[in-house]
């Protein structure tokens, strides 16, 4: 099993910056790809921003790019998710989700693990 936590999320003004962190441990992989999704009340689960082992990131191509940056440390499973410039619409439950596979896809459904989430609540 793998167990994956995520922390950092909060309450912040519009224009602030969070830090996510997701820790996953258990029987993980060590090239395993890493992701970030969210979700806010009443909409689906939506891709926010994936990295591979390797470092080959890729980012929902709308509205976090250049404002959201994913980084990993691999000797400690973890990987970040730094927010920057936040909007009210970045409101939503953050999850962090861990392939059992190397590449980096953007659909819930690669997923294999999910952490329980952190709430991001970005004020106007």
């Amino acid at each position: 099993q793998v167990q994956v936590v995520e922390s950092g999320g909060g309450l912040v003004q519009a224009g602030g910056s969070l830090r996510l962190s997701c820790a996953a441990s258990g029987r993980t992989l060590s090239t395993t790809a890493m992701g970030w999704f969210r979700q806010a009340p009443g909409k689906e689960r939506e891709f926010v921003a994936a990295s591979s082992w390797s470092g080959c990131v890729t980012y929902d191509g709308g509205s976090v790019k250049g404002r959201f940056n994913i980084s990993r440390d691999n000797a400690k499973n973890t990987v970040y998710l730094q927010m920057n410039s936040l909007k009210p619409e970045d409101t939503a439950v953050y999850y962090c989700a861990v392939r059992t596979a190397y590449t980096v896809y953007t659909s819930p459904s690669a997923y294999a693990y999910w952490g329980q989430g952190t709430q991001v609540t970005v004020s106007s």
